[in-house]
């Protein structure tokens, strides 16, 4: 793993039970991403999908893996800007990404559904 945060320096007295570090794996990443309640039906966990990054003047493309589906809808998220959008109800999912170095925490990405793309 690659260290993220470091809560503690060395000699200082800690507590039992907190933490010292922030550790993440950063060889494959997860994206958060929300569908529509139309798109529910045509996404499965293990689906391969295709996640595009900003690089430059152009978008980078990774293949992803579809690993979790919420069981149930909620709110668009508040960065949504307009009232008609944010009352509509979403699903969350989680991608896998394999990181070749590009990909970074908190990145914004752009997922390609396999109805999107044909």
């Amino acid at each position: 793993g690659t260290v993220l945060v470091t809560y503690a320096e060395q000699g200082e007295v800690f507590s039992f039970g907190k933490p010292l570090y922030k550790i993440a794996n950063l060889n494959i990443m997860q994206l958060r991403a929300y569908i529509s309640e139309t798109q529910l039906s045509t996404i499965e966990i293990g689906e391969k999908v295709i996640v595009k990054v900003d690089s430059g003047d152009s978008m980078k493309s990774y293949t992803g893996t579809v690993s979790w589906i919420a069981s149930e809808a909620e709110f668009t998220p508040k960065i949504i800007q307009t009232k008609e959008e944010r009352v509509a109800l979403v699903y969350a999912i989680k991608i896998d990404v394999e990181n070749d170095g590009g990909l970074k925490i908190g990145m914004p990405a752009e997922v390609w559904l396999k109805a999107s793309n044909e």
